[in-house]
């Protein structure tokens, strides 16, 4: 494909898959479920406005890279009910990618042994990323990089493991700023063969505040130039993502915190990898289209939990997200809120001013943006970053993040 100087290279490989365009979905906890995974993939393919009022093929085409909620690598291996749900993918999800959260070797092997034998995904995934402090104090997540020969046996075990499938990971900078972990982590993954790596430019300790170090980003690419970096923080638009990519020479982006009740975003990222010589305005949606898509994500979390009350109660979490700059009000959010039924919820959308257009508080951050001054460690952890000793089963907690 002949590029433009406006448009960053446009094709990623992850193993034998290419993706294009280059942007993978971030596994978020309670998130990136099946249903969610579906409306990003439809608005990639520019059919997710459906009847919203926009004809489909309007939203850019591509596909991208949509991975599963994190999968702790216990609760699969011991077949837990839950995580046998959260592993299913939709039939036309290809590749299916799977993120993997571990602290045991061995138990990480047997779960990438138990993918590959039921074939159960495409592409594994494995976070060393997550700051949530009852991961991190127990040594897992974004804390666990830290341990040097730790990491590269985790590594070992699942590349060996995985015969043909990829691995990749992800990761943040390190704890903190006195110890940063990124650039000996991404030599290790090399050296283990991983196939490509994603780079949260924060450390744990900022856990989601202030800003991303995109110059992390290019740092890493200059370390690891044998595979693909994917660059992950602060991308809110199309836009942000393009600007990414030209200023860290990274190989494709992550997008996670910026799809929070926009997955049409997706389609936005898929046109605007296109070559051409400026890229393509970003979807501008009314109210009345938002509220349509909240509709069909609604209905999408009934069927997979095969309950119409335990899907609409799932998409309570989404309304602030979605609603968010739209003059709704607090008392109409707090009621969208508590909503049981397709058909309470149908009502009270109606009693929206639908016409609205997008509003310019519409754009920015949403979700966790919250930062920590210190990370929450096992007694001793900073003493030996060689150390093996200190990571326990209780490190494997049903959480995401990174």
């Amino acid at each position: 494909m002949t590029q433009t100087p406006q448009t960053p290279r446009t094709q990623l490989r992850i193993g034998p898959h290419t993706v294009q365009p280059p942007v993978v979905l971030a596994p978020m906890a309670g998130i990136t479920n099946a249903p969610f995974r579906t409306l990003c993939r439809e608005f990639a393919d520019g059919v997710g406005w459906g009847d919203g009022g926009r004809p489909p093929g309007d939203g850019g085409g591509g596909r991208g890279l949509f991975v599963s909620e994190m999968i702790t690598t216990r609760a699969l291996v011991e077949r837990d009910a839950k995580t046998m749900r959260l592993i299913h993918f939709d039939g036309t999800e290809k590749p299916r990618s799977i993120q993997l959260y571990g602290v045991d070797p061995v138990t990480v092997g047997k779960a990438v042994r138990m993918i590959v034998d039921e074939d159960l995904a495409d592409h594994i995934d494995l976070n060393f990323g997550c700051p949530v402090p009852k991961v991190t104090r127990k040594g897992g997540g974004s804390a666990l990089p830290y341990k040097r020969h730790l990491l590269r046996s985790i590594l070992r075990e699942a590349v060996t493991a995985a015969g043909p499938l990829p691995v990749t990971m992800k990761m943040r900078k390190g704890i903190d700023d006195d110890h940063i972990t990124y650039l000996d982590a991404g030599r290790i993954a090399v050296e283990e063969g991983v196939t490509a790596i994603a780079l949260h430019g924060r450390t744990a300790a900022q856990h989601y505040g202030g800003t991303a170090d995109w110059d992390a980003i290019a740092r890493l690419k200059e370390a690891v130039p044998e595979i693909p970096v994917l660059g992950n923080g602060d991308i809110w638009s199309a836009a942000d993502a393009v600007r990414m990519m030209r200023r860290t020479g990274c190989d494709g982006v992550v997008v996670g915190r910026g799809c929070l009740g926009r997955p049409w975003l997706f389609g936005d990222l898929a046109a605007a990898f296109e070559p051409g010589p400026e890229p393509p305005a970003p979807a501008r949606p009314t109210l009345k289209e938002v509220a349509a898509v909240m509709r069909r994500h609604a209905e999408l979390l009934a069927e997979w939990l095969e309950d119409e009350e335990r899907g609409v109660i799932d998409f309570r979490k989404h309304v602030a997200w979605y609603t968010k700059g739209f003059s709704v009000g607090s008392e109409m959010r707090k009621r969208l809120a508590v909503t049981s039924s397709l058909a309470e919820l149908d009502a009270l959308l109606a009693e929206l001013d639908l016409d609205q257009e997008w509003p310019p508080g519409a754009d920015g951050p949403r979700g966790r943006t919250s930062g920590r001054n210190r990370v929450v460690l096992p007694d001793g952890w900073l003493d030996d970053p060689y150390d093996r000793a200190g990571v326990c089963a209780e490190a494997e907690l049903d959480t995401s993040g990174g």
